[in-house]
């Protein structure tokens, strides 16, 4: 992995935009949405970036740059007409520890902006490490269309409510619990029933345990979409020895690991309301499969 995908709290964060055209145009239309603190050098400037000025939203400065500029900024964006200049100033902010991002030109870059789909507090960021940002944009598009408006709102009351559920239930289990019960109820909707289904994830906290079975013979893509919400809510991984790295993907990354215990211990983690994943081979799930008939077996394709 290249790019490692971070976000970063823009509260104070001071942003440097060298150039004045169209493509600074399109980096001012997303870094104005943050709290960032913006700054514009361009002798010319399109209309867009006069717009934000006169609105307050950015400061400009009507000039060309110089190395002079390139100090006490957090980021830089380079979009300028002329590819020299970017890589010069490019090579000048990096020697001080200056991020810099040359726009469509990657082997300059610091860093990269992802194609980004915006529900308020739900950020959803799509990167190809600048090798296909065409592409980027066509995931882009599908997510739109499948992630509802409704979302902004809706993690807007789930925010300001962070605070009571913290009160109310004193485990992080119980509040995990909750959570699951309260978006199992309510969907992605944000409506009048949103509050009343808020008040009744309260009323059944009652953990039910869940075994998931895995041959360790099973190919991990052939796995079907209905295993993946089962594999993000595990508390357990038990398995003889290492998984592969492709299963460990899918898995929920704070769910406890540890060496496959024996049946009395699985069927105690079980009857706490646990959720196991058990993966060995084939003799030791089809014992597993016979000793709890309630488990769930995943298979290429199947459940």
């Amino acid at each position: 992995m290249q790019y490692f995908p971070l976000f970063v709290d823009t509260t104070e964060l001071k942003v440097l935009v060298i150039g004045g055209g169209e493509v600074a145009s399109r980096k001012l239309d997303l870094l104005t949405r943050t709290r960032a603190e913006i700054r514009v050098i361009s002798p010319e400037v399109s209309e867009d970036i006069l717009a934000y000025e006169a609105s307050g939203r950015i400061g400009l400065w009507r000039r060309g740059a110089t190395e002079a500029d390139i100090q006490d900024w957090d980021l830089i964006y380079l979009a300028t007409a002329d590819d020299r200049l970017n890589a010069e100033l490019a090579a000048l902010a990096k020697t001080r520890g200056i991020w810099v991002n040359v726009v469509d030109n990657p082997q300059h870059c610091r860093f990269i902006t992802p194609s980004i789909v915006d529900r308020g507090r739900l950020v959803v960021a799509i990167s190809t490490a600048g090798a296909a940002p065409v592409f980027a944009r066509d995931i882009r598009a599908r997510l739109e269309t499948w992630l509802p408006q409704s979302l902004a709102p809706l993690f807007d009351f789930v925010a300001e409510r962070r605070d009571e559920v913290q009160a109310r239930l004193s485990t992080t289990k119980l509040r995990r619990l909750f959570w699951e019960t309260f978006f199992k109820l309510n969907g992605d909707r944000f409506d009048a029933a949103t509050a009343e289904h808020y008040q009744d994830a309260f009323l059944d906290l009652t953990p039910g345990g869940e075994i998931l079975l895995l041959d360790a013979n099973t190919r991990v893509d052939l796995l079907p979409l209905a295993a993946m919400p089962l594999l993000q809510r595990l508390d357990w991984v038990l398995s003889p020895g290492s998984f592969p790295l492709e299963l460990a993907e899918l898995l929920r990354r704070d769910a406890g690991r540890r060496e496959l215990p024996g049946l009395s211990e699985i069927t105690r983690l079980y009857e706490q309301g646990g959720r196991l994943l058990i993966y060995a081979d084939s003799d030791k799930i089809a014992q597993f499969k016979a000793h709890f008939p309630m488990a769930k077996h995943l298979r290429g394709g199947s459940l």
